[in-house]
Parts: structure tokens; C-alpha cells; sequence
């Protein structure tokens, strides 16, 4: 516990201010406005996709600016009851001060969310790497991360495919993840993860190095303006589906499997019953992942890529996962570090994530 101080809550009242502006809140507040007049004109829902967004974007700006609104009425309460509060009652206030302020830390990530598509859903793979049942497993222990944090986040995510390891964990999977901002936030989990852990699956419990690949992409919605790709340059093959089993698996050859002829890039789809649906999907993930790459600058040309290009980006480690003989997760960018790893694998990563958000 701890003591509060006035002038630590005057300054974190001050921050919340300049984030205030930094998002024009002002701004935001006569889009509100202007958009919810939209709103009740009686012929909006002709077009219901139009009528859609002008929803989505009433509920998002509301909730921008309540929130903010909520931490600026909470400080100036909390800085009202310090005079009044005597020594022996100053941790209850000061555990209410900490929250506050992983609440303003949370809410600035807003400020560097700023990228084209930031404010995508997101499409994440986990790919396991060499190693066997030891990365597929290590794939698994990931994907819970993952999906915790997904709901932690009151996001939803649906799967698009999956491929389950030969004994035990995931070999490849693939999520679609709904929540605002959910690409902006989770952009920068792109790389490779190592863990280092002692062997579950080896008689005599040897300490063991696993690896797997993290793959974002935004889900874009207006993708022919974006990315072109003809036709001739798509090699397309209907499969079976190779799910985990249970009433949801599609048991046809309606999954489909789709590669990208110039970069090699292939991408499987069984998410839906119907083989066009399900290509009309695997043509929306390729498409994000050739933005992804021109986005970040890989290559200059993508007739170039072949070759070169890796969906797991082995040569791109980003963080330790270490389990034994001590415990750490340390991101190699940011040098954030916790001794807490099962927290961190409970899906407990914001601090990571803001951390890489600050990184320009």
C-alpha cells in the first residue's frame, strides 16, 4: 500500500487533459452529434450498409467520449476526497488512484492508433514451428493467450481454421477477431515467440526450446481499392476440412485452398459451408496479408518476395517466454519485462502491447 499524493492525481488530471485534445474529443463530439441527427432521419435504413455505419460510428465516438468523460469525473472526485481523508484511509484511495491510472494508460494507446487500418478487426495465426509435438503445444499454450485476452477485451473471434497437431497442441490456426481496434492493438504481436521451459513430453524432463509464429492482418473492407490481384496469379484447389472434430466442422470439400503464384503465399479457408464463401474469404486474408507486406516495406516489388518471405518470420523474434530455470517474459523491442509468465499466458499482455504501441 502507499500514501496518495495530490500533486501525482493534479498531474494525471493533466495528462488525461492533453490526451482530451490530442484525440479532439471537441471534434468527435460534433461528429456525435451531426451523426445521431443522421440517425433519426426516417430514411436511413434504405441502405441498411450505410445505416450500419452510421451506428457503429454513433456507438464508438459515445463510448470514446464517456470513457474519457468517466476518468475526468473520477480524478476530480478522488482529488476532492485527499483533504478530507485521514493517513489511516489514504490506501483505499490510493488503490483507487493506481486504477485510475492503468485506466489513462489504456485510454492514451488510443493516441498512437492512428495507422490506416488500426481500427480493423483482425485476422491472427499461430503457426508452430520446428520441434514437433513440443512447438504444436507451444501453438496451443499461445492460441489461450490469445483468446483470453480477446475476451478479457469483450471482443469475439471466430475460427477460420485449424490444424491439430499430431499428438497433442495446434499445428496452424487461424482466428477472425471482432472488437474495435482489434488490429491496431494486436499489430505488433507479428514475429516469432520462443519458449524455453522444461519438457512435458520427454521421459526425462529436459529443458527445451520451442518457437512459433504470430501473424496479424487487418481485415479490410474495401479491399479491390487496396490490393489487385488478377486472376492469373491465384492457384486454387478445393480439401477436405481437417478441424478438430464436432458439429461445427465443415465434413465436405467445400474448404479451399488458395495460393498466391508470384510470393508462394497459400492460404486455407474452412470456415464456411459453401466453397464460394469460403474462397470468397481466403481471397480477403491474401489480400490483407500483401498489404501487410507492402505496409511494412518488406520489398519494394511483391514479384520480388518469393523466397523470401515467411509466414512465421523466423528471423524476426520478438519476445522470451522462459518458464525454467527462472521465470521471464521479456519483449526484445520494447526490453518490457515480467517475472509473471503464467499471468502473461492467462492473456494478461496489455502492458506488452501498450508498450510496443509507444515504440515509433
Amino acid at each position: 500500500m502507499g500514501n496518495i499524493s495530490k500533486r501525482d492525481t493534479e498531474q494525471l488530471l493533466e495528462k488525461v487533459l492533453e490526451i482530451e485534445k490530442s484525440l479532439d474529443i471537441d471534434s468527435k463530439k460534433e461528429i456525435l452529434s451531426s451523426l445521431e441527427k443522421e440517425s433519426r432521419n426516417e430514411n436511413l435504413w434504405e441502405n441498411q450498409k450505410h445505416a450500419q455505419d452510421v451506428m457503429i460510428q454513433i456507438s464508438d465516438i459515445r463510448q470514446e467520449i464517456e470513457k474519457i468523460d468517466s476518468i475526468k469525473n473520477n480524478l476530480n472526485s478522488l482529488l476532492s476526497l485527499i483533504d478530507d481523508t485521514s493517513i489511516n484511509e489514504q490506501d483505499i484511495l490510493y488503490e483507487d488512484y493506481k486504477k485510475f491510472k492503468q485506466e489513462v494508460s489504456q485510454f492514451e494507446s488510443l493516441k498512437f492508433l492512428s495507422g490506416k487500418y488500426d481500427a480493423c478487426n483482425a485476422t491472427l495465426s499461430i503457426h508452430a514451428g520446428q520441434g514437433g509435438i513440443e512447438a504444436e503445444d507451444w501453438a496451443e499454450m499461445l492460441f489461450r493467450m490469445y483468446t483470453r485476452y480477446i475476451e478479457k477485451k469483450g471482443w469475439k473471434y471466430n475460427i477460420t481454421n485449424i490444424v491439430k497437431g499430431n499428438e497433442a497442441g495446434i499445428a496452424t490456426v487461424s482466428i477472425d477477431i471482432e472488437g474495435k481496434y482489434s488490429y491496431g492493438l494486436l499489430k505488433k504481436e507479428h514475429g516469432t515467440h520462443r519458449l524455453v521451459r522444461l519438457s512435458p513430453f520427454n521421459a526425462q524432463n529436459l529443458r527445451q526450446t520451442s518457437f512459433a509464429g504470430v501473424e496479424v492482418i487487418p481485415i479490410l473492407e474495401d479491399l479491390e481499392k487496396d490490393i489487385d490481384i488478377p486472376e492469373s496469379d491465384i492457384e486454387f484447389k478445393a480439401t477436405k476440412s481437417g478441424g478438430p472434430g464436432g458439429q461445427n466442422v465443415n465434413k465436405t470439400s467445400s474448404a479451399v485452398e488458395i495460393t498466391h503464384i508470384p510470393t508462394g503465399i497459400t492460404v486455407t479457408c474452412s470456415q464456411e459451408r459453401s466453397q464460394l464463401q469460403n474462397r470468397n474469404k481466403a481471397m480477403q486474408i491474401l489480400k490483407g496479408k500483401l498489404w501487410k507486406i507492402l505496409e511494412e516495406n518488406r520489398l519494394k516489388e511483391i514479384s520480388e518476395i518469393k523466397g523470401d518471405y515467411k509466414l512465421a518470420g523466423w528471423g524476426n523474434q520478438i519476445r522470451n517466454y522462459i518458464l525454467h530455470p527462472y521465470k521471464l517474459v521479456k519483449d526484445l523491442r520494447s526490453n518490457l519485462e515480467s517475472s509473471n509468465p503464467e499471468s502473461i499466458l492467462d492473456g494478461n499482455i496489455e502492458e506488452f502491447l501498450e508498450a510496443q504501441l509507444r515504440i515509433q
